[in-house]
C-alpha cells in the first residue's frame, strides 16, 4: 500500500470511526467490570497515535441510560487523557453551528471554544441505550457535551417528520457533508420514510464536490415488517453509511447496488449477547476522504475478550445417543464437555503471544435436545470451568427447535421466558410480550381502549425508565379522549353502540403518529405528577432513561426545549429549524451562510393534570384535537464515480470541480431519484498491477473503466 506520508496530507481527513462501545456493561462483575473502559481505552489510543482529525461515534456510548458515577468517571477520564491537548485542528467547519448543535447551551464545536484546548473532537449521535428523555430531554451526551469533551449531532424531536442538517467540513481541497440522526424507534422512523417525511438537506452551491457520509442507529437487518430501516430508503446522493446499532463486524464496506452508496457497519466494540453475530473479531476503522476518494482501513481491536460458539444438535448423532438408554444424559454431558475443552483449548492457542487478550474467554455451546433427549444439570456442569471461563453460569444453553406451524390461539410458555439466561433475556421487548400476550389471551381480557402498542411502550415505560404513572396516566387520558369522541358523535347510551364505536375509534389508531402522541403525552402527565410530589423516592434524573425505552436487540433512542416525544427508546433529536441560517459564531476559518426550511413539528404538548378515572357511561365532555399532518417533495442532484476496491480498502472519487466557499442548503426528501440517477455512474479499476503498491487517492483520470449504472 501507499506510504502513510503519501495517503494523509493536507487534503486527506482521517477519521476514526466506531459504533455501540457500550461503556459500563456488566460493570459489577468481577471478570468483565473492567472490559468496555479497556477497549474503549485501546479505541482512543489508536486515534491518537494515528493523528486523525475527529473520530465519529455511531451511538450507544453508553449501555444504560443512566450511567453510573463510576462509568461516567472513566469515560470523562479517557477522553481527557486522549482528546485535549495542543495539536492543531486542521479543518473547519462551515455550516451554521447553532443549527447543527442547536439542542446545546453551547451550539458550537468544542475545539472552537476559547476555554478549551480540544486536539481531536469527538462527534456522536445517541443510540437506543444513550438516548434523551426527561422534561429537559438530555441525555449522557448531553452531559459530555455540556462538558466540552463530546459534539452531540444529530437529534429530532418531532414524532411526524425529521429534517437532517449537515455538518459540512472543509479540509484543504477537501469537503464533507456529514449528516446524523440519532435512534428513533424502527417503527416510527419506517413510518416517516414511508410517508416522505424525512428530509435531508444538501449545499446548494458545488453539490457534487461533497463527500456525502452519514451516521444511521437504528435495526439494518429485518426483525418485523417495519421494525427495521431498508437500505433503499435512505437517499441515493450519499457516498458512506455508518451503520451503528447492529453488533456483529462487517466493516468492510458494502456497495448497495439499487442506490450505489457504501454501507460500513463497525458492530460493537464489547459482546453483551451470547450470539453467533458477536463471535466475529471485533474492528474499528480508520476512514481516509480525499475529495470524492475514500478508503477503509480495517484496525483490530486487541483487547477484546474472546468469543467462541458452537452448535450442537443431538438429533444428528444417532449413533451415539439414544434418547431412550437409560444412560443417555450422562453420555450428553461428557460430550459436551469435551466441546468446551475443545473451545478452551482453541482460545488459549490464539490467546498466545498476545498480552492484551483477557486471560478468560467466552464460550457459549447451544445445544439443540429436540428428539425426546433432557436436559442436564447446568449449573453442576458449570462449575467444573468455573476459574477459566468468564461466563461459568451460562456456558450451556439447552432450546428446542420448533415446527414451523400457527401458533395463534396458544397460551405463552412464561415458565420458559424466566427460565432463560440473562443474555436471552436481554434481547426480549417488552412491548412484544404484551401484543403476544394479548394477541392470545381471552375474549373477556382483551384491552378495549388502550392499543397493544401503546400499552406495551407504556409497560415498557415503567419497567426500564421506572415511570410508576405511566400506565394509570396513559389509561386516564385514553378514556379522556375516548369520553370527547363519544361525546362528539353523540353515541347514543347503549352499551352495544357504545363498544362498536370504541372499537372503532381504538382501531383507527392503531400505527398511526396519533397513537405515539398519547403515550408521550401520558409520560409527560407521569412526569408532571412526580415533579408535584417531589418528596417520593425515585431514580435521580442527572441521568435520566430514555423517553421511549426499548430493551436492546442488538444483534441487539437558549429557551428551553419544547417537552420530548416519545416511543420505543430508540433516541430523539430536534428538527432542525431556521427561518435564516447566518454565519457560524465561533468559527475560526471561513464562516458561510445556510439557508434551510422551517422544520416539521409534532403537535404541542400541555401538561395537563392527572384526572379521576371515570366510566364510559358516566362521562361524556371535552373536545378533541386531532394532529396535523405536513407533506412535502425532494428534489436532489449527485453525481459519484467509484475507483477499485479491496478485502479492506473501497475508493471512490468524483471528478474536480472549481471550490466554493459559500455553500447554503437546500431540501432533498426521499422521492423522486430520476434527476440524480440518470447520470450517476460506476467507475471500476481495470489495472490489476496495483497488488504490490495500492494508492487508494490515485487521480481518477488514470484510472477510469467503464461508467454506467447497474
Amino acid at each position: 500500500m501507499a506510504s502513510e506520508n503519501t495517503m494523509d496530507d493536507e487534503d486527506t481527513f482521517k477519521i476514526l470511526i466506531a459504533t455501540d462501545i457500550h461503556l459500563g456493561y456488566l460493570e459489577k462483575d468481577a471478570i468483565r467490570g473492567n472490559d468496555t473502559f479497556v477497549t474503549f481505552d485501546e479505541i482512543l489510543k489508536h486515534a491518537k497515535e494515528n493523528k486523525v482529525d475527529f473520530i465519529l461515534l455511531g451511538g450507544d456510548l453508553f449501555h444504560d441510560n443512566k450511567p453510573s458515577r463510576r462509568t461516567m468517571h472513566n469515560c470523562i477520564e479517557l477522553f481527557r487523557k486522549y482528546c485535549m491537548g495542543d495539536q492543531p485542528i486542521t479543518f473547519e467547519i462551515l455550516s451554521d453551528q447553532a443549527v447543527n448543535f442547536g439542542n446545546s447551551k453551547f451550539p458550537w464545536v468544542n475545539y472552537q471554544d476559547e476555554n478549551l484546548n480540544i486536539s481531536i473532537p469527538v462527534f456522536s449521535v445517541h443510540g437506543n441505550h444513550d438516548d434523551p428523555t426527561g422534561a429537559d430531554g438530555l441525555c449522557a451526551l448531553d452531559l459530555l457535551s455540556c462538558a466540552g469533551l463530546v459534539n452531540h449531532f444529530g437529534r429530532s424531536r418531532s414524532v411526524e417528520k425529521v429534517e437532517i442538517s449537515p455538518l459540512l467540513l472543509q479540509k484543504g481541497s477537501s469537503k464533507i457533508a456529514m449528516y446524523g440522526i440519532g435512534s428513533i424507534p424502527d417503527e416510527r422512523l419506517y413510518r416517516m420514510f414511508v410517508n416522505n417525511q424525512v428530509t435531508m438537506l444538501r449545499p446548494r452551491e458545488d453539490e457534487s464536490n461533497w463527500f456525502n457520509l452519514f451516521v444511521i442507529h437504528q435495526n439494518r437487518s429485518k426483525h418485523g415488517a417495519t421494525n427495521y430501516i431498508p437500505e433503499q430508503f435512505l437517499d441515493d446522493f450519499l457516498d458512506l453509511v455508518v451503520w451503528g446499532h447492529e453488533h456483529e463486524c462487517r466493516i468492510t464496506p458494502e456497495r448497495n447496488e439499487q442506490q450505489l452508496f457504501y454501507v460500513t457497519q463497525p458492530g460493537s466494540s464489547v459482546v453483551t449477547s451470547l450470539s453467533p453475530g458477536e463471535a466475529v473479531k471485533k474492528h474499528i476503522g480508520l476512514l481516509r476522504v480525499k475529495g470524492r476518494k475514500m478508503n477503509l482501513q480495517k484496525i483490530a481491536l486487541q483487547t477484546v475478550r474472546q468469543f467462541f460458539i458452537q452448535d450442537v444438535v443431538l438429533g444428528d448423532h444417532p449413533d451415539f445417543f439414544n434418547p431412550d438408554h437409560p444412560n443417555v444424559m450422562q453420555k450428553v454431558e461428557g460430550f459436551c464437555q469435551a466441546k468446551v475443552e475443545e473451545m478452551l483449548e482453541e482460545a488459549e492457542r490464539e490467546r498466545l503471544g498476545n498480552p492484551l487478550v483477557p486471560e478468560k474467554p467466552l464460550i457459549r455451546l447451544r445445544v439443540d435436545y429436540s428428539g425426546g433427549f433432557e436436559a442436564f444439570n447446568t449449573m453442576r456442569f458449570s462449575q467444573k470451568f468455573v476459574d477459566r471461563l468468564a461466563n461459568p453460569k451460562d456456558v450451556i444453553h439447552f432450546f428446542r427447535h420448533r415446527e414451523t406451524k400457527n401458533t395463534k390461539g396458544e397460551d405463552i410458555d412464561f415458565d420458559l421466558i424466566l427460565n432463560r439466561t440473562s443474555s436471552d433475556v436481554m434481547q426480549l421487548r417488552v412491548e412484544d410480550l404484551v401484543k403476544q400476550y394479548f394477541e392470545t389471551a381471552e375474549k373477556n381480557v382483551q384491552l378495549s381502549l388502550l392499543t397493544e402498542q401503546g400499552m406495551g411502550k407504556a409497560v415498557q415505560e415503567f419497567v426500564d425508565k421506572e415511570e410508576r404513572d405511566a400506565i394509570e396516566e396513559l389509561i386516564n387520558y385514553q378514556l379522556e379522549k375516548t369520553q370527547r369522541y363519544l361525546m362528539d358523535r353523540s353515541v347514543e347510551a347503549v352499551e352495544e353502540k357504545i363498544d362498536e364505536e370504541i372499537r372503532r375509534f381504538r382501531d383507527s389508531k392503531k400505527n398511526t403518529a396519533e397513537e405515539d402522541e398519547e403515550v408521550q403525552e401520558a409520560i409527560n402527565r407521569a412526569k408532571a405528577h412526580r415533579a408535584q410530589n417531589p418528596g417520593e423516592p425515585f431514580l435521580d434524573d442527572d441521568f435520566s432513561p430514555s423517553e421511549e425505552a426499548d430493551v436492546a436487540m442488538d444483534s441487539d433512542d437558549g429557551s428551553a426545549p419544547p417537552l420530548p416525544s416519545r416511543g420505543r427508546g430508540r433516541g430523539r433529536a430536534r428538527g432542525q429549524s431556521a427561518a435564516t441560517r447566518g454565519v457560524s459564531r465561533r468559527g475560526k476559518g471561513a464562516a458561510v451562510s445556510s439557508q434551510s426550511k422551517p422544520s416539521g413539528r409534532g403537535r404541542a404538548q400541555k401538561m395537563v393534570s392527572p384526572v379521576k378515572s371515570k366510566s364510559i357511561m358516566e362521562a361524556f365532555q371535552g373536545t378533541s384535537q386531532r394532529p396535523s399532518k405536513s407533506t412535502g417533495s425532494k428534489n436532489y442532484t449527485n453525481e459519484v464515480t467509484f475507483v477499485g476496491d479491496s478485502d479492506e480498502d473501497v475508493s471512490i472519487t468524483q471528478p474536480s470541480k472549481q471550490a466554493q466557499r459559500v455553500p447554503s442548503l437546500s431540501s432533498s426528501r426521499k422521492g423522486s431519484q430520476s434527476q440524480s440517477q440518470s447520470y450517476k455512474g460506476v467507475c471500476y479499476d481495470d489495472d490489476d498491477d496495483d497488488d504490490d503498491e495500492f494508492d487508494p487517492f490515485k487521480s481518477s483520470s488514470s484510472s477510469r473503466g467503464r461508467r454506467g449504472r447497474k
